[in-house]
């Protein structure tokens, strides 16, 4: 069997696994943040924490809830590995550098998960679990209440009440993440990922010398570092390790888990507004991108060129021999499309192009299907732009799920769009203008560049994979990229839950003949068309100087 036949038959196992978890997995979901009812450890929970959960919060104290929780969550996990050195479990390691601790507790509150650092020689059993593990549930819980709330603008009426925002952290967590990651870690224990607290072994090599490796609870971080589309390796070399990803079997199921949550919210979404179809069009503007990415990446890698592409079947550099060109390619695209960051291939070794598309996906807005609850606020947004482009060409107010898109509903809107390609490219831009930055670059020319280019945009766009190549653990990388994670992933919450406010209070527009039917095939695909001109060209004159430049040179 040829590897590309083999790639095709990874891609159709991976979506018919996810169609049969689509419609079960998306009415659960709508079930639980449409229930009223509490279970007894999320009592316990209301009554630790002091929160009343059948209080409705407008936006703003929803809004207040979510930054209140958040910086609390910067802070606790900034301290733990501060004194990290004099918690047990630490295997000796010493406490983290204090720029670096805050780059790492902005990094995995803000759904980031970027790392400077190499997680096997610098974090302990302690701050692995009790810290960034937690982190992997809270932040992800936090982007579904959000999104939640976005939908609930949308469904209820004369009002400006979204719902409560504890009740929604809470019941994202106890409810759907922690099930689900449970049984993921099984699979992965199964597979033959790791699961200890063993300390740091010290392992002869077959050519002589030594080598040292630490154990810890892998399975069940690696579960939910994919679930919650959160992409923080136990391991420096993150999911490529064999620790973390032992073969093929272990490699598709954690694209699955990936992929999961995000494209099943599109039927949360649809069940929740009381029209399936609205979610369906949503899930096949999503699926036309994701495939469409995957196709070219796969595509760009098998491309042979020269005897060494040849011999090897394609480009091979920087992936592992186990998962091939196909696992690898699907991974990239599906972590780059989605707010995930996990990488089991080195995405700076892939051609140029393919360079390229692992950028463009995290600069579209990862919206396809896009991050735990981040990526559908994000495509709402755009479909919101979309409905009031269409409204411009017919002459027509513009009209969503039966709200009306006026001035305050748009400036919220594009106010969304604008903040991420700001903090890319000014962040990018002064990086390069100044003399110090560059000196972490491996490359030079089109490919440094898109070393820095790749880092901002991983960060402000709450990815968190690198382009491998830069030294990215220095005093100006830590700050900045910590900076731009957390404007990135709290700035645009504003915006959404602003926008949700405005849109409960609405009376509902009665459908006409001459409204736009958001449910068909034809908006589906000015929708697609909407994402790819909006912020895909925003982008262009920044990756033709990059992985453009690079690919056309090759």
């Amino acid at each position: 069997m040829s590897p590309q036949i083999a790639g095709l038959l990874q891609l159709i196992a991976l979506i018919a696994a996810l169609a049969l978890a689509y419609r079960p997995l998306g009415d659960y979901m709508a079930r639980v943040y449409s229930s009223e009812k509490h279970y007894t450890p999320e009592k316990w929970i209301y009554k630790v924490i002091g929160a009343n959960p059948a209080a409705e919060m407008r936006w703003p104290a929803y809004l207040r809830g979510v930054l209140a929780f958040s910086a609390v969550s910067v802070l606790f996990l900034y301290l733990m590995q501060r004194v990290q050195g004099s918690l047990p479990g630490s295997l000796g390691f010493s406490s983290i550098d204090p720029d670096q601790a805050f780059n790492t507790a902005a990094s995995f509150v803000a759904n980031t998960n970027w790392q400077s650092y190499y997680g096997e020689q610098a974090m302990g059993h302690v701050v692995q679990t009790g810290g960034l593990a937690v982190q992997n549930f809270l932040s992800a819980a936090v982007g579904m209440a959000v999104a939640v709330a976005l939908v609930r603008g949308f469904s209820r009426s004369r009002t400006g009440e979204l719902g409560n925002f504890w009740a929604d952290l809470v019941r994202g967590t106890v409810r759907i993440l922690v099930p689900i990651s449970v049984i993921g870690a099984i699979v992965l224990v199964a597979c033959g990922a790791i699961q200890n607290f063993s300390g740091i072994h010290q392992v002869d090599q077959f050519m002589g010398g030594t080598q040292e490796w630490n154990g810890g609870a892998v399975a069940s971080q690696e579960a939910i570092k994919e679930l919650g589309t959160n992409g923080g390796g136990y391991f420096n070399a993150n999911s490529a390790h064999p620790f973390e990803n032992p073969n093929p079997l272990s490699n598709i199921f954690e694209i699955f888990l990936i992929l999961l949550i995000p494209f099943a919210l599109t039927r949360t979404f649809g069940r929740m507004v009381g029209s399936l179809k609205q979610g369906y069009a949503i899930l096949g503007a999503m699926a036309v991108i994701w495939i469409g990415f995957t196709a070219l990446m796969m595509w760009t890698e098998f491309a042979h060129r020269g005897p060494a592409f040849e011999i090897a079947g394609g480009a091979m550099e920087g992936k592992e021999t186990r998962f091939g060109i196909a696992g690898s390619s699907i991974f990239a695209v599906a972590t780059t499309l989605t707010s995930t960051g996990a990488v089991n291939s080195f995405h700076s070794s892939y051609t140029g192009f393919g360079g390229g598309i692992t950028m463009l996906g995290m600069q579209l807005g990862e919206i396809a299907p896009g991050g735990v609850g981040s990526g559908l606020y994000g495509m709402l947004i755009m479909a919101i732009i979309a409905v009031f482009i269409a409204g411009l060409m017919v002459g027509r107010t513009p009209e969503y799920l039966g709200k009306k898109i006026g001035t305050r509903q748009i400036k919220f809107a594009a106010c969304y769009i604008l903040i991420t390609p700001a903090l890319v490219l000014g962040f990018t831009a002064v990086a390069m203008a100044l003399p110090t930055p560059g000196d972490s670059m491996t490359n030079s020319g089109a490919h440094g560049f898109s070393e820095i280019l790749y880092a901002y945009t991983s960060g402000a766009n709450n990815n968190g994979s690198a382009f491998a190549g830069l030294n990215a653990d220095t005093q100006w990388f830590n700050s900045t990229i910590g900076i731009a994670m957390l404007l990135g992933r709290f700035l645009p919450m504003v915006f959404v839950l602003a926008l949700a406010g405005s849109l409960a209070e609405q009376k509902p527009v009665p459908e006409t003949a001459g409204t736009l039917r958001t449910d068909k095939p034809l908006y589906a695909g000015l929708l697609v068309g909407t994402i790819l001109v909006i912020t895909g060209l925003t982008y262009f004159p920044a990756l033709a100087l990059g992985p453009l430049a690079e690919g056309l040179a090759s």
